[in-house]
């Protein structure tokens, strides 16, 4: 009999849910969101309430049983926030601790492999993020930036927007999943915002950002224009270098 284990969609969460299935002994396993759960018609269901210990014992024997690089395609394959992800992350743990040895990359072993696949996905999106985000100053100071990813990548550019930007406040907003990251020169936060239901956080409005944002856009832009040699033009490739999805973040995009 199958048994589902809700979880509150985090990946402490979600490896406690994995801790409390080895450690119940249960034989047939779904790990659900709470958003994603529908109560099943056959089986059984439990809430999993997130245990940093627990969550933490599974983390430090999956680094025992297989490479860094190969613990860390876990983590990414579950940022990819795919509906099957958990399933796949699970039953590929499961085979990672019944082998005596690391099968980390064993890629005829269709779960390690499809996360493999989903660690790439999420790795040039994290890349991809981290070159196409561009900051606006507010009135207050701060530098803004919104981005809608294709996957849960916020963590995964964290440490390279500390590094580079240390000397000044900045905030990463993700629209998509309504949370971001805003550094104040000492540390970085997860915080969640109200925005006002007249402000679109795509435009550069001028009742929030400061009037030397405005004129900096116009000069960027003028500079792009100026620069652009129109018999030049190969859009085909620019777009295989800057796909469409991403122009929405690019100043010069807006003229």
């Amino acid at each position: 009999m199958e048994t589902t284990l809700i979880y509150d969609g985090t990946f402490d969460g979600f490896l406690t849910a994995v801790f409390t299935a080895f450690e119940l002994k249960l034989k047939t396993v779904k790990i659900v969101t709470e958003q994603r759960f529908l109560q099943p018609l056959f089986g059984t269901y439990d809430t999993v309430y997130t245990s940093k210990e627990k969550a933490n014992r599974v983390w430090a024997g999956l680094k025992k049983k297989m490479s860094t690089d190969e613990v860390r395609r876990f983590y990414y394959a579950f940022l990819s926030e795919k509906p099957i992800v958990e399933d796949t992350l699970y039953n590929a743990i499961v085979y990672v601790f019944a082998s005596h040895k690391n099968v980390g990359s064993d890629f005829t072993n269709k779960h390690i492999l499809e996360i493999a696949k989903l660690t790439k996905n999420v790795g040039r999106e994290k890349h991809r993020m981290e070159a196409f985000v561009r900051f606006k100053l507010t009135k207050d100071g701060v530098y803004f930036a919104n981005i809608e990813p294709d996957f849960n990548v916020l963590p995964l550019i964290k440490r390279h927007f500390e590094k580079r930007y240390a000397d000044q406040k900045w905030l990463i907003y993700d629209l998509k999943r309504k949370y971001g990251l805003y550094y104040n020169l000492e540390k970085v936060d997860i915080i969640k915002l109200d925005f006002d239901a007249s402000f679109d956080p795509t435009k550069t409005s001028a009742d929030i950002f400061a009037a030397v944002e405005l004129e900096f856009q116009q000069l960027w832009n003028d500079y792009f224009k100026s620069t652009n040699i129109e018999s030049r033009k190969n859009m085909k490739l620019h777009i295989q270098h800057v796909p469409k999805r991403y122009w929405k973040y690019l100043s010069e995009k807006h003229i």
